[in-house]
C-alpha cells in the first residue's frame, strides 16, 4: 500500500501520479489494523487537508543522479503575473475577443498578444524570437509563427478601437493633454511609402516612421498615429488633433507642445476644433519686438535669487478660412539662472572651437563653430565677439504662448512643465521597449508592432503609478522574478525585492513564495484574471 499525489505535468499537461509515502503490505497492516484501508484513506484526506491549509511543507524527493536530456529549459517567468494583472485590469483580453471574432482564426489571438505584450516588457525582441522563447510563460500559448504574422495584419485594423477601449477603462485626466513626435529608424537601405528618408531624432541615415503621441497630465498615453519618415513635425498635429477629437470627443482641451509645433496652422486648428494651446516660443528667433519684451526688465516679478516672470496679452493675426483674424494671445516670459547656466554650458565647446580655428585655421569645424568665426581684414579670421555678446544676451529667457488667457503665469507654467512626461515616455519606449530598430516590413505589420509597443507602454506607466518606481526598474525587477522546476510538480523561486514586495501589497500578486506547485502558481495566475 502506498499514498499516491496525482499532478499535471507542466510540461505536457498530462495527469500523472507519484508515491508520497509507502506504507507496507496490506497482510502486514492487518495484524496492526483493523481496516488499513479505511485507515489510511482517512491519514491521506487529513494530508490533503493539511498541505492545502499548508500547515505542513511537503517533502520533496530530488534525484541527485538524475541528467537532463538535451534543450532542457526549466526556467520559467513569474514576473509576467503583475503584467497580467494590469492588462486584464484594462479587459484588453475581452477586446481581443470580441474584435476578433469576426477573422474566424483558429489561434488564440489573446494568447499571442499577451506573449507580444509580456515580452516587450519583459526581453524586447524580434517577433521570431518572441516566438520561440514562450516557453517561458506559464499560459497556455500554442500556435505558431505564422499565425503571429497574421494576427499583427488583423490587430493593425483595431488601432482606433484600442485606443478608445483602453480610454474608457483608464478614464484620463484629458483637461490638458500633451503632444510630441518622434521618429523610429529601420536597418533598410531601400525607402517605401511609409519608411522614408527625415530628419532623424538620432542622426541616423536610415529610413524612419514619425509617430504623433497624445498623452495625459499623468504621463498615460492616450493615442498615437505613425506618418511617413519625410513628414515634418508641425504637420502631424492637424491629422492628429481631428482623428484625436472623432474617436474621444472629450469636449474643449487644451494641447501642449514645444516649439517645434507652435505654427499658424497648428493654432488655427486648436482654434476651430474649439481646444486651447499652450506652446513654447523661441525667443532667439522670435521678432525683433518681442526680444525687446523679453529683455526690458520693467515688469518682471523676481520669485527667489534665481527666477523671474513677467507676461501680457499681445494680438496675434492669423488666416481662417482665407480671412484674416485678430486674436488675443498671452506671451509669458521667465529667466531662470539654471537655464541661463546651461545655455552657456552648451554653447562652451562651439566657442572654445571657434577660437582654436582663429588661432589654427587649418582645424575642421562645424556650424556650430564657425557662426563665431568672421574675416577681420579679409584674410585673418577674427573670433566674432558681438556675435556671442548678442546670443549671451538672451540666455535664460523662455518664452511660452497661449490661448489660455485667464490662467495665471505660475499656472502655465506648470501646464507647460508637464511636457517631460512625454519625452519620458519616448525614452522608455526606445530603450526598455526597445521599439526600434523595426525587424518588420510590410505597413500593418510596422503598425501593429507600434501598438503593442503602445500597450506595453500604458501597462507600464500604469505600474509606475501603482508601485511608485521607474519603468526601467518595473521591468528589471519583472525579467528577474523567475522560477525553476526542480521536480515534476514543484518549482523554486529565484528572485524576489522590494518592487515584487509592493506587488504583493498592492497589487495582491503573492510572488513570495520560496517553493510553489505547478497549481499554486496556476492559482497565482488565475487571480489576476479576476
Amino acid at each position: 500500500m502506498s499514498i499516491m499525489k496525482g499532478c499535471r505535468s507542466p510540461k505536457d499537461g498530462k495527469s500523472r501520479s507519484k508515491t508520497v509515502k509507502s506504507i507496507g503490505y496490506l497482510e502486514t497492516l492487518k495484524k496492526e489494523y483493523e481496516d488499513p484501508v479505511a485507515h489510511f484513506k482517512q491519514v491521506a484526506r487529513e494530508m490533503t487537508l493539511a498541505a492545502k491549509e499548508q500547515k505542513i511543507p511537503e517533502l520533496l524527493n530530488v534525484n541527485t543522479k538524475e541528467m537532463m536530456t538535451t534543450n532542457t529549459d526549466n526556467l520559467k517567468n513569474l514576473g509576467s503575473a503583475v503584467l497580467s494583472k494590469v492588462y486584464h485590469e484594462l479587459d484588453v483580453h475581452t477586446f481581443i475577443r470580441s474584435n476578433f471574432r469576426r477573422f474566424s482564426r483558429k489561434f488564440d489571438s489573446n494568447a499571442i498578444l499577451k506573449m507580444l505584450v509580456y515580452s516587450r516588457i519583459l526581453s524586447p525582441c524580434s517577433k521570431k524570437k518572441t516566438w520561440e522563447e514562450r516557453g517561458k510563460f506559464f499560459d497556455k500559448m500554442d500556435f505558431s509563427l505564422s499565425d503571429v504574422y497574421q494576427f499583427l495584419g488583423d490587430f493593425a485594423g483595431l488601432k482606433s478601437r484600442l485606443q478608445l477601449h483602453l480610454h474608457q477603462k483608464i478614464r484620463h485626466e484629458t483637461e490638458v493633454v500633451y503632444y510630441d513626435v518622434t521618429n523610429y529608424y529601420f536597418e533598410i537601405d531601400k525607402p517605401d511609402d511609409l519608411r522614408k528618408k527625415g530628419i532623424s531624432k538620432e542622426h541616423r541615415p536610415n529610413p524612419i516612421v514619425q509617430m504623433g503621441l497624445f498623452m495625459d497630465k499623468n504621463g498615460i498615453p492616450i493615442s498615437f498615429d505613425l506618418f511617413p519618415g519625410n513628414t515634418n513635425d508641425c504637420e502631424t498635429l492637424v491629422p492628429q488633433i481631428r482623428e484625436f477629437n472623432r474617436d474621444f470627443d472629450l469636449g474643449r482641451i487644451i494641447v501642449v507642445a514645444d516649439k517645434g509645433l507652435n505654427t499658424t496652422n497648428n493654432i488655427v486648428a486648436n482654434i476651430l476644433s474649439g481646444d486651447g494651446y499652450v506652446y513654447s516660443q523661441s525667443v532667439r528667433k522670435a521678432q525683433s519686438e518681442l526680444k525687446k519684451y523679453v529683455l526690458d526688465d520693467l515688469g518682471y516679478c523676481k520669485i527667489g535669487e534665481g527666477f523671474k516672470i513677467k507676461s501680457r496679452i499681445y494680438p496675434r493675426e492669423i488666416e481662417v478660412k482665407g480671412k484674416k483674424v485678430r486674436i488675443d494671445e498671452k506671451q509669458v516670459i521667465f529667466w531662470s539662472a539654471d537655464y541661463d547656466k546651461r545655455a552657456k554650458a552648451e554653447r562652451a565647446e562651439a566657442v572654445a572651437k571657434a577660437q582654436k580655428i582663429v588661432e589654427n585655421p587649418g582645424l575642421y569645424g562645424n556650424y556650430g563653430s564657425h557662426k563665431y568665426i568672421k574675416n577681420g581684414n579679409g584674410k585673418n579670421l577674427v573670433f566674432d565677439e558681438a556675435r556671442l555678446a548678442e546670443e549671451e544676451k538672451l540666455d535664460g529667457y523662455y518664452a511660452i504662448v497661449t490661448s489660455e488667457l485667464d490662467k495665471s503665469d505660475e499656472e502655465i507654467i506648470e501646464i507647460y512643465r508637464g511636457l517631460w512626461k512625454i519625452e519620458e515616455s519616448f525614452k522608455v519606449t526606445k530603450s526598455d521597449l526597445e521599439a526600434r530598430p523595426v525587424y518588420l516590413s510590410r505597413e500593418v505589420h510596422i503598425m501593429a508592432h507600434f501598438m503593442v509597443c503602445f500597450v506595453s507602454l500604458v501597462i507600464l506607466r500604469l505600474l509606475e503609478q501603482k508601485l511608485g518606481v521607474g519603468a526601467s526598474a518595473i521591468a528589471e525587477s519583472l525579467r528577474n522574478a523567475n522560477c525553476l522546476l526542480i521536480t515534476e510538480n514543484t518549482y523554486v523561486s529565484a528572485y524576489f525585492d522590494e518592487i515584487l514586495k509592493s506587488a504583493k501589497q498592492i497589487l495582491k500578486v503573492n510572488l513570495q513564495p520560496k517553493f510553489l506547485t505547478h497549481a499554486q502558481i496556476k492559482n497565482i495566475f488565475a487571480q489576476t484574471k479576476i
